[in-house]
């Protein structure tokens, strides 16, 4: 049986390479690669390769932040799946019929991507629920693009992108980000441990997770009303205080950040909502994690800027990367002092913490030194956070509640060590 269908399986693979060499061809790639023009090339080659593309994005520790920065451009509006192939998708994962769950489904869907489509439902017992269906055979799809890329990539001539990047590990990463995507179950799993560690936060919640019908296909959660948290007009007519509420998201920000080191990675104003006086956070499907040290060390970067303290700043720089090759101390010190130099005469409260992270890992690539994957998604996460608070509280600064963050959880490690000292005295 497989070996009638490998024929057709190769022909596939065949077109889909004619395809992308024509593409390349038209790009003129044996010209160079410009940021533009890789964006260009991955719009014409369609859904998945958009996908692609903002999974790239996201890696500001492998990819010049000039590429990152048009990456992010790329919007994936992908023709939904006719509601049969949902039907069908959501048999083949639980076994029967999707009305055996549901009292109804509606046909259109709320969004549609390259890798999932959200879909408005009723559960059998009354409850307005979202459903989250994957794409029939979107992982075979991915894998087969994946490896075309790898293909690709030897098109690519020296000289250019090609000299500052190793595409291969780049590709690599990129389909094991993808395969979590994939994996509804992992989704699920992070929107529980959210919850958790968010349930002693008064205004802070998430949706309900249906796990009993939950899949690796297959997500549920409760539906969200409310109000977008960009939705000025509507929240402002219904009483609500937009400083209240973007000094609220920073707090609770930062606190995943910091506190928990794990942190929603894409908090862009289509995943948070204001419903009933509380901040929704929504879409867990990419988020991060820093390790305790992580987490340390980037305290210690902030306290370094926020003192112009040099020598610190280098210190956390070096214990939170991998150098590729042997470390020329004396260059990162005159980068981190040219860097400082241009925050040097600004105020703390004018700081732009997403920006100054975003030159920080520029100074880390320009001296080879590879990034943990959970600092490039909080570099994401700290640009969507400005975006979000420059539109509704702009007097807001996140370098101040991060610092004060930070002196706080001093104080407390400072505390504890006092009293485990005093209780050491007593003891001897």
């Amino acid at each position: 049986m497989s070996n009638k269908n490998q024929p057709k399986e190769s022909n596939k693979y065949g077109s889909r390479l004619r395809e992308m060499t024509a593409v390349l061809r038209k790009h003129g790639i044996t010209g160079g690669l410009t940021p533009e023009k890789l964006r260009l090339i991955l719009e014409d080659l369609g859904p998945t390769y958009i996908k692609l593309g903002q999974i790239m994005s996201l890696h500001s520790d492998i990819l010049p932040k000039s590429y990152c920065e048009e990456l992010m451009r790329l919007h994936s509006e992908v023709t939904p799946m006719p509601f049969e192939q949902v039907a069908e998708v959501i048999r083949k994962s639980y076994g029967y019929e999707w009305n055996e769950v549901f009292q109804s489904i509606d046909v259109h869907p709320l969004g549609s991507a390259s890798i999932a489509q959200v879909h408005r439902a009723v559960l059998k017992t009354g409850e307005d629920v979202v459903v989250k269906v994957q794409r029939q055979g979107i992982y075979k799809v991915m894998s087969r693009d994946i490896s075309l890329l790898h293909k690709a990539a030897k098109l690519v001539p020296p000289g250019t992108i090609k000299d500052m990047v190793d595409i291969n590990m780049v590709l690599d990463e990129l389909w094991t980000v993808t395969q979590q995507e994939m994996n509804f179950l992992l989704e699920a799993a992070s929107m529980e441990e959210f919850a958790q560690r968010n349930q002693d936060v008064a205004f802070v919640t998430t949706p309900r997770l249906y796990r009993e019908y939950t899949t690796n296909h297959v997500l549920v959660m409760e539906y969200i009303d409310g109000f977008a948290i960009n939705d000025k007009e509507n929240l402002l007519a219904n009483g609500y205080d937009l400083n209240e509420i973007g000094t609220k998201l920073v707090d609770n920000y930062i606190r995943q950040v910091m506190e928990d080191g794990f942190f929603h990675a894409d908090p862009h104003p289509g995943n948070v909502r204001i419903r009933d006086g509380k901040i929704v956070w929504i879409d867990m499907g990419m988020m991060g994690r820093l390790t305790e040290r992580d987490r340390e060390q980037i305290s210690n970067a902030v306290k370094g800027v926020a003192e112009n303290d040099i020598g610190l700043i280098q210190e956390a720089v070096m214990a939170l990367g991998e150098f590729r090759g042997k470390p020329d101390q004396s260059k990162l010190y005159e980068d981190i002092n040219n860097l400082m130099a241009k925050y040097g005469t600004i105020d703390m409260g004018d700081i732009d913490i997403a920006e100054v992270m975003q030159d920080l890992m520029e100074v880390m690539k320009e001296n080879k030194i590879r990034m943990p994957h959970g600092l490039t998604m909080l570099a994401r996460g700290l640009t969507n956070m400005e975006g979000v608070l420059a539109d509704i509280a702009p007097q807001i600064n996140m370098i101040e509640i991060a610092s004060r963050h930070i002196s706080e959880s001093m104080w407390k490690d400072l505390d504890w060590k006092k009293e485990l000292k005093h209780a050491g005295k007593k003891c001897f």
